[in-house]
């Protein structure tokens, strides 16, 4: 580094440290005339915010508690979804037998049955089985939060780490949201003002896990790491482990936003002035509500319009031959031996290209190819879906590095366009792509010959 550089990087310290310096100075100062000037008596609420701010924005134990919210939070998700989510399942699987005898009684192509209901039908209410009920618990609870006053100290807290990494504190904000939608975090960015840290927060939001992956994620924490525990022990491992992998994606959202703001999105962080509310009880039943209808119906219905025309597609490209081949096939031959290089396999790599319109299809669209059944797959059981899985030659290292890729790939089509919408950016969006993809691609790709090298497998 050069004497130039060195002089540039220490003015725009000194000018970041003065910025702090005023505002504390004009905090002390207001806070100073107030106390001369006007006499008041606290409020029990008053005391009662200071007291637990002490707690909540502690250096000691904010970030535990912050944690620990996190992991309840999950925890209420997987655990509360299960069974919705198979009861949902039965539903739509008894349904689709009496649209299979309509159509039988209306002696239509069977091409036609294919397209509309193998794979129209089962691609749309397999997301809808696997989106809902984790949506409907997560959305209301994370208001819920929010009422409560919690969320705005979760910000304060952060603010100190993105502000390391050049980011911007209400980042914390958007990251959250994209726990339940990257595509709706995209578009919650506009509360950040400055337009670089702005791109820093829509261009690292997919590095945590969006409602479309939870199911992926679930289904192989549980049936992988989870495998020797029964009950709720068994969901509170695979909660552990869960909140392990948004944890790494955490990790990787400060290192690239590190790197981009030192490289391509350069500068110095604003600063971020925060008052925070008091704390308040919320209006539970209000709250549930228009989470429900609002947030879990508006991101569910993008997610079918978006999954519903990739449904068709991977039906045709299964079912339409060249010689003894589908089409389908093919393409998972051509990619197999990349697929083995990152300790994965073709089939796993055909279902993530299939599933970019909407990462919920990638799991069925993985079956339908192991499978072979030229259809949107489901199974009779948990117990069935790991016997396929071993049969393809799964292990524990297979079933970490697709949760490591599906938790780091690429964005899915509606937050591609999102992305687009909001940067009006042909480059920024394919960097959107790009960032993400070469990081899921090394991060398997390390593990898998690490692993090897080592003999541990």
């Amino acid at each position: 580094m050069s004497i130039q550089q060195l002089y540039e990087e220490a003015q725009q310290l000194s000018s970041a440290k003065l910025r702090d310096d005023i505002v504390q100075q004009l905090y002390e100062r207001s806070h100073h005339l107030c106390s001369e000037g006007i006499n008041y008596t606290k409020s029990k609420r008053d005391t009662r915010t200071e007291k637990l701010d002490a707690i909540f924005t502690s250096p000691i134990f904010g970030f535990p508690i912050m944690l620990t919210m996190l992991g309840v939070l999950f925890y209420l998700t997987i655990a509360g979804a299960n069974i919705p989510s198979s009861m949902l399942a039965e539903f739509f699987g008894s349904l689709e037998n009496y649209l299979t005898a309509f159509f039988g009684f209306l002696n239509t192509p069977e091409w036609v049955h294919g397209v509309l209901v193998l794979g129209l039908y089962r691609g749309t209410t397999w997301v809808i089985s696997v989106m809902l009920p984790p949506m409907a618990i997560f959305f209301p609870t994370f208001a819920l939060l929010e009422n409560y006053g919690y969320l705005p100290r979760v910000a304060f807290n952060m603010d100190r780490l993105f502000k390391r990494v050049g980011a911007h504190g209400k980042q914390s904000l958007t990251m959250a949201m994209g726990f339940g939608c990257n595509a709706a975090a995209v578009i919650s960015t506009r509360i950040i003002e400055s337009p670089r840290e702005r791109m820093l927060a829509i261009l690292t939001n997919n590095f945590v896990p969006c409602n479309g992956r939870w199911g992926t994620l679930i289904v192989l924490a549980s049936l992988f790491m989870a495998a020797n525990f029964t009950g709720g022990l068994k969901s509170l491992v695979t909660t552990g482990v869960i909140v392990g992998i948004v944890m790494f994606g955490i990790i990787v959202t400060f290192f690239v936003s590190w790197v981009l703001s030192k490289t391509a999105l350069k500068g110095i962080p604003t600063h971020y002035t925060l008052e925070l509310p008091p704390y308040r009880k919320p209006k539970i039943f209000d709250t549930v509500v228009r989470s429900s209808l609002t947030k879990s119906w508006s991101v569910l219905m993008r997610a079918v319009k978006v999954a519903a025309p990739a449904a068709i597609l991977t039906w045709v490209f299964a079912n339409i031959y060249i010689g003894d081949t589908s089409i389908l096939m093919y393409a998972v031959e051509f990619l197999d031996p990349f697929g083995k290089l990152l300790g994965l396999d073709g089939y796993i790599m055909m279902a993530f290209i299939l599933g970019l319109p909407a990462n919920e299809i990638v799991l069925p669209i993985l079956l339908m190819g192991y499978l072979s059944t030229g259809s949107l797959t489901e199974v009779d059981s948990l117990v069935d879906l790991k016997q396929i899985f071993l049969d393809h030659g799964w292990t524990w290292l297979t079933a970490l590095n697709m949760m490591l890729f599906s938790l780091l790939h690429y964005p899915c089509g509606t937050t591609l366009l999102n992305i687009y919408k909001e940067t009006k950016s042909k480059k920024w969006t394919f960097l959107a792509f790009l960032i993400p993809t070469v990081i899921a691609i090394l991060v398997p790709l390390i593990i898998t010959q690490t692993v090897r090298f080592f003999g541990w497998m």
